[in-house]
């Protein structure tokens, strides 16, 4: 282990103008994943008010109130905890989208709960962060506590750049040339798979100095955290709420995949890029994604009742 000075001198590499590129792989993912879709099955979504509402559940209570019962256990150091609570007030990941269509499971639910979340986390990550500070380091003073300034049209342009766009976009290219649809859908889906996996080459080599000093500092922790943030929304969903295989499925990995970009943002501009908070958000970007794909093929290749 690391002395806890250390890691908050950690410098995660963060190239902000790198996220233009990103964004665009994000976008023709999302074209893809609409190419498999019609209009119809986001209207069936209307009448899935119990799937929307376990989904919400299992993202702002559940793993919030995971995330500090971990740091009770576990014990990590004041700055690991902090970015432990930051990513659990995060919204959705983007990527959660092609991870749910990968898998099989209800495509539709994943991209309308991503925008949700989404569009409202500049109220619940400030909220949740500040109720999760207080309640999880009350003894430790108000030191850990921060304004976080999330900016609603920020959001909501990311909603509509990265995810409503490109759905509208695939959607109608469907509608409109069925023939021409079907012939590209598995040369981009193909391709699809090979930008998801470079989001993963891209995130350990860019910081492939810091995962090989300090991962073993962060690794178990995000490990557990992420495992149970899938075991749960599966659960949730399924055993709670009594919902199909497919739309648990959703859940589970809306709920392991956060969006940790939009926590390290946070981390720069408002926490000084400090070191070990922006560790965890750092792992965890790289970390939701193998684990994500990894339950999204296993899942791909299992049959299920779908009651």
């Amino acid at each position: 282990m690391v002395e806890s000075g250390s890691l908050d001198q950690i410098q995660i590499h963060f190239n902000a103008s790198q996220s233009f590129l990103l964004n665009i792989c994000l976008g023709f993912i999302m074209f893809g994943i609409a190419l498999d879709l019609k209009v119809s099955d986001f209207k069936n979504i209307a009448s899935q008010k119990k799937s929307l509402i376990a989904g919400l559940v299992s993202q702002w209570i559940y793993l919030p109130i995971l995330t500090g019962i971990l740091i009770f256990l576990l014990k990590p150091q004041h700055g690991l905890a902090m970015g432990m609570v930051l990513i659990a007030a995060s919204p959705g990941g983007n990527v959660s989208n092609y991870a749910v269509h990968y898998s099989k499971s209800n495509t539709a639910l994943s991209i309308v709960l991503t925008s949700i979340t989404t569009l409202m986390c500049v109220f619940t990550t400030p909220t949740l962060f500040y109720i999760m500070n207080q309640v999880i380091f009350h003894n430790e003073g108000n030191h850990s506590l921060q304004e976080v300034d999330i900016k609603f049209m920020d959001m909501a342009l990311i909603v509509l750049k990265l995810i409503i766009i490109p759905s509208i976009a695939g959607l109608l290219f469907h509608y409109k040339f069925p023939n021409i649809t079907s012939q590209i859908k598995k040369p981009i889906n193909a391709l699809s798979l090979l930008i998801f996996t470079g989001f993963v080459a891209f995130g350990v080599g860019d910081n492939l100095d810091n995962l090989t000093n300090y991962l073993s500092d962060v690794f178990y922790i995000v490990l557990i955290h992420n495992g149970l943030a899938l075991l749960g929304g599966f659960v949730i969903a399924r055993y709670v709420f009594g919902l199909l295989v497919s739309d648990a499925r959703t859940i589970s990995i809306e709920t392991g995949i956060q969006n940790s970009g939009l926590a390290l943002i946070i981390i720069f501009s408002i926490f000084n890029g400090l070191g070990s908070m922006a560790l965890i958000a750092a792992w965890w970007s790289v970390w939701h994604l193998i684990s994500a794909m990894a339950i999204a093929t296993f899942w791909r290749r299992t049959k299920h009742n779908p009651k």
